[in-house]
């Protein structure tokens, strides 16, 4: 590295910690739980995690990854197409697909990979784009790295906003409408029906990456579409994460047609030029997903704990973004005053995280409060009463 280069780095730092806005990453010394030991902390609560249904130290998940590991091995060492695919990969696919309401699924290393590798393939000169503002990093990314024939983001969940951008854009062949199906900054869910039926109306194709809301929305928890009435709806692509509620290790996923599938699987970037899940994640994401289906009730205290966090917050003065998911912000303001915050809460034993500039726009640093079918009355109410007194409600 050149010495130029490091004093530049160096300065950058320099300036993130005059700012007062330079993260500090805890080092975690223990499994992710309702309760978790930082290294020089000790224990403390954790509500900043995406193991919405606690299922990533669950035994049964755990032991069916340690089976994997010890059956099918480390890892993949090569891509699908050289060296093929391993058994709960196909089944772990079959499952996704059943479950969501779709002919198919294909598996990636994260559904960064999923979102990139879904663009890239349908994007051409002959495709426009339309994104929500407020879509996740992977989805912007995605569409820089894919350079369709035209793209247009369209205000946030405005369905006359969208309606313009479709109204004004170029007789293309292809059209893609994507958004997140649960906004993770804000929590909010994207307005489905309405998409849907925008989309049917211009002949797009409606793409939703559902990560913050596969386990967590929808009465047995299969997300916005679900919650929706639209699984199984053929006009609908779906991404999604088993980073989050389905056990929390790793890996994405897309949903849809088999023709789909079967072209991503053929010329995918990803699957072709990159090593896939790994057998012992598909295991353990195997049995996340067989838990949810046999314990629907831990969605239903999910969304019980959620409404308990919302409920409280609100009583102590705050004003927590309204919403129908796990993801219960709290708005500071300045992204220093996040962050301060997040530390206060820290040395009083609560983890949660503060977001600020550019994870979010300038003036809307929050605190991201994210609740768990794992948590106790006891331990939303500790929480409740931390986040009051740093807040200062």
């Amino acid at each position: 590295m050149t010495t130029r280069l490091e004093q530049e780095l160096r300065a950058e730092l320099e300036g993130m910690a005059a700012d007062e806005v330079l993260k500090s990453i805890p080092v975690l010394a223990s499994p992710q739980g309702p309760r978790v030991r930082i290294d020089g902390r000790g224990e403390v609560l954790c509500l900043c995690s995406n193991d919405y249904l606690g299922l990533a130290n669950r035994p049964e998940v755990v032991a069916a990854g340690q089976r994997g590991l010890e059956r099918y091995g480390a890892g993949t060492a090569s891509v699908r197409f050289i060296c093929g695919k391993f058994e709960p990969q196909v089944e772990l696919e079959s499952n996704l697909a059943e479950f969501v309401g779709t002919e198919a699924a294909l598996t990636y290393v994260s559904c960064w990979n999923a979102n990139a590798a879904l663009l890239d393939a349908l994007c051409d000169a002959n495709t426009a784009v339309f994104s929500d503002e407020l879509n996740h990093a992977s989805i912007i990314d995605g569409i820089r790295l894919a350079r369709p024939g035209h793209k247009a983001v369209y205000a946030h969940s405005d369905m006359e906003s969208l309606r313009r951008e479709l109204e004004a854009a170029p007789a293309l062949e292809r059209r893609l409408i994507v958004t997140d199906g649960v906004f993770s900054m804000e929590g909010d869910l994207a307005p489905m029906a309405e998409l849907a039926a925008i989309a049917r109306e211009f002949d797009a194709v409606l793409v939703v990456d559902d990560s913050h809301g596969l386990g967590v929305v929808g009465e047995h928890g299969k997300g916005v579409l679900e919650h929706a009435g639209l699984l199984g709806a053929q006009d609908v692509i779906l991404t999604g994460t088993l980073g989050k509620a389905l056990g929390g290790a790793a890996g994405g996923f897309i949903a849809g047609s088999a023709a789909l599938c079967d072209v991503l699987e053929q010329r995918s970037r990803p699957q072709l030029f990159s090593n896939a899940l790994p057998p012992t994640v598909a295991c353990s994401a195997g049995e996340a997903l067989a838990t949810l289906r046999r314990e629907p009730e831990l969605v239903a205290r999910l969304r019980e704990n959620a409404a308990r966090l919302r409920t409280g917050l609100r009583e102590k003065g705050l004003r927590p973004l309204d919403g129908e998911s796990a993801i219960v912000p709290v708005i500071l303001g300045e992204t220093s005053v996040a962050i301060e915050a997040s530390r206060r809460l820290l040395d009083r034993g609560v983890y949660v995280t503060g977001f600020g500039y550019p994870v979010v726009p300038e003036g809307t640093a929050r605190l991201r409060i994210q609740a768990s079918a794992a948590l106790t009355d006891g331990d939303i109410d500790e929480a409740v009463e931390a986040v009051a007194d740093v807040a200062g409600a």
